[in-house]
């Protein structure tokens, strides 16, 4: 009984948390005009949704309407179980059913045997969101629900940070950009946590630009029970009243609230302590930290690597160490140590899939290279590219995927 009572309250208040800050930004653009031309008067949000729907709607396609070949790829009994059984997708699904309780996660039996506290690694904030709507619309579904919802919302709070600093004179096409990153277009259409990370650290960042501490504090201690990377926002905010500091020499209390973003880590570490015995059962649930030294990836004899073609990964280092080196002089200072702290932590991961775990990253480099983006000739580069780009999504979402052929403890 107090197994469901911790998490019914969990569940409630972060549900009550998203709901009253999201009030607060509606409230903001309505209030300082500096939006509601868009939202009355415009086609925005509609075409911010239509474009999230259509280019994932595209990426499903062949699965939707069971091609089992597919411009010359072959899918073996295609269906959108490739959707829904793509790594790591049907693992929240584990917490979303079990709060992370032990017993209860040995009897869901699943094909894929993995000790209980593996679940650690996978933390509650978007399982606890998609057991808010399985009721309806099972768990699977909700799955994927949840993580279309905060990538439309993710896109459209890109929309209008780009609007209210000023930061693009071409948002809505940067948006397009920002959303057809290929390794974001797979992430964004099948069951992850990234677009909610992403939005939460988007919105943290905002807020706190804005000298809304507390709720920025909020924002990302929520982002932290999403992701633990979560804890370099506070890094950087740190790093940012540090240097604020420094310079006028006056101290400000409200940045002690701040302080909320280690204590949604530290909130996850009760659940844990409560659910498994073990308070640092993130650190117990095994070969899940992927850290090690500066540019360890490349390393073909770690398990997590496990090739030597990695070239793609130095582009992706060059991008974000680019984009770093832009926001240095900013006014913005959060963008700038964010990207900052961010990287350097990117470079101490040793796995392949630099691209994802970097993902937090992109809008900032979007940002960054706004006039290049936006430009008429990487446009024309970008259109001629979009079938490639989808042709990478149908091969990785062939590929990518779990073993499943029980579907009953996910249902």
């Amino acid at each position: 009984m107090i197994r469901i009572n911790v998490s019914s309250f969990i569940l409630l208040n972060c549900s009550v948390i998203i709901f009253l800050m999201l009030k607060r930004i509606l409230l903001y653009f309505t209030r300082y005009q500096t939006v509601p031309g868009l939202i009355r008067r415009s086609l925005v949000p509609g075409t911010v949704i239509f474009l999230v729907l259509l280019t994932t709607f595209i990426l499903w396609f062949p699965f939707l309407f069971r091609f089992e070949n597919w411009f010359g790829l072959r899918i073996e009994n295609s269906n959108m179980e490739y959707v829904y059984k793509h790594y790591d997708g049907p693992l929240y699904i584990v917490p979303a059913k079990t709060f992370y309780d032990p017993a209860k996660i040995e009897k869901l039996n699943t094909d894929i045997k993995f000790p209980a506290k593996y679940f650690a690694a996978h933390f509650p904030l978007y399982p606890l969101l998609m057991k808010t709507v399985s009721p309806i619309l099972g768990n699977l579904k909700a799955m994927i629900g949840v993580n279309l919802l905060f990538t439309v919302l993710l896109a459209m709070l890109f929309y209008y940070f780009l609007k209210i600093f000023k930061l693009s004179q071409k948002p809505l096409l940067l948006v397009f950009v920002f959303l057809m990153l290929p390794r974001f277009l797979v992430v964004r259409s099948i069951g992850a946590p990234e677009s909610l990370f992403m939005f939460l650290t988007l919105l943290s960042i905002i807020l706190f630009e804005k000298e809304k501490f507390l709720f920025a504090g909020i924002a990302g201690g929520l982002a932290t029970m999403t992701k633990s990377p979560g804890m370099l926002l506070f890094a950087a905010y740190v790093l940012v009243l540090a240097e604020k500091y420094l310079k006028t020499r006056n101290f400000n209390w409200k940045w002690l609230s701040i302080l909320m973003i280690p204590l949604g880590l530290l909130l996850v570490f009760i659940i844990y302590g409560i659910q498994y015995k073990d308070f640092f059962a993130y650190f117990h649930s095994g070969d899940n930290i992927h850290l090690a030294f500066p540019f360890s990836v490349f390393n073909f004899q770690k398990n997590w690597v496990g090739t030597a073609w990695l070239e793609d990964i130095l582009f992706y280092f060059f991008l974000y160490l680019f984009t770093v080196i832009q926001f240095k002089d900013s006014k913005y200072r959060s963008l700038f140590y964010y990207s900052l702290v961010f990287f350097i932590a990117t470079t101490f991961v040793q796995h392949r899939d630099i691209s994802r775990y970097s993902l937090p990253l992109w809008p900032l480099a979007c940002i960054s290279f706004e006039k290049f983006f936006t430009s008429k000739k990487f446009l024309i580069a970008l259109i001629i590219l979009l079938p490639a780009i989808y042709m990478y999504g149908w091969n990785f979402m062939v590929y990518n995927i779990m073993p499943i052929g029980e579907w009953m403890p996910f249902l």
